[in-house]
């Protein structure tokens, strides 16, 4: 059985609905790592979910990619192609550690912003949530960078659209919005399981 590696840290508020997505919905084996965890074993997906990290102290997803935890999936990821995916702070947290360039800034309208908003993969749209007060992403040459998702109508000002991007493998993911909100029946959308299944094939 494929198995995901769900990293939690403290300030971590989405991990539950992560671990009870991939649990119980998908079906696929998750094991929770602890940041302070060492000696991990490969998981085929690792996943990094939303919240607040360390409180954001310093700035969102600073503290956390010093984890010690991060530092052996980080390999994993780099040299056996693991695959990763960071919801949110995870996306912010990928950033940090280099596995995606770029960074995250403050909204244009300095607020948290948290509604149902459309992005999309040049294919397809998607309604998936967004709950954020840093998810405008910066990055001084988009030309070069694997978008994965781009927002319909921009909520944050970020560079380009960008909702999500891809590392030049595509086995990293990182995305503001949150797909583990939209998959349940009373959820504003059920489109949150396509993110998964498109980015994690084999996995999911």
């Amino acid at each position: 059985m494929y198995t995901v590696g769900l990293v939690i840290f403290p300030g971590s508020n989405c991990d539950k609905e992560t671990y009870d997505f991939l649990q119980t919905y998908v079906g696929v084996k998750v094991n929770k790592i602890w940041h302070k965890d060492t000696h991990i074993k490969p998981h085929d997906l690792y996943v990094l979910p939303g919240g607040f990290s360390y409180g954001d102290y310093l700035r969102p997803g600073k503290l956390a990619s010093m984890s010690p935890a991060l530092v052996e999936i980080e390999q994993h990821v780099r040299t056996k192609d693991r695959k990763i995916l960071g919801i949110c702070n995870g996306f912010q947290i990928l950033c940090e550690i280099g596995l995606l360039p770029g960074t995250l800034r403050e909204n244009n309208n300095l607020q948290f912003i948290c509604k149902l908003v459309t992005i999309d993969d040049g294919s397809e749209t998607y309604q998936i949530p967004i709950a954020h007060g840093d998810g405008n992403y910066y990055h001084p040459n988009p030309e070069e960078l694997d978008v994965a998702y781009r927002y319909v109508d921009n909520p944050n000002g970020s560079t380009d659209d960008i909702a999500g991007i891809y590392n030049l493998k595509r086995n990293v993911l990182g995305m503001m919005p949150h797909p583990e909100r939209a998959f349940k029946s009373f959820h504003e959308s059920n489109d949150g399981y396509k993110i998964f299944e498109n980015f994690a094939k084999g996995v999911l």
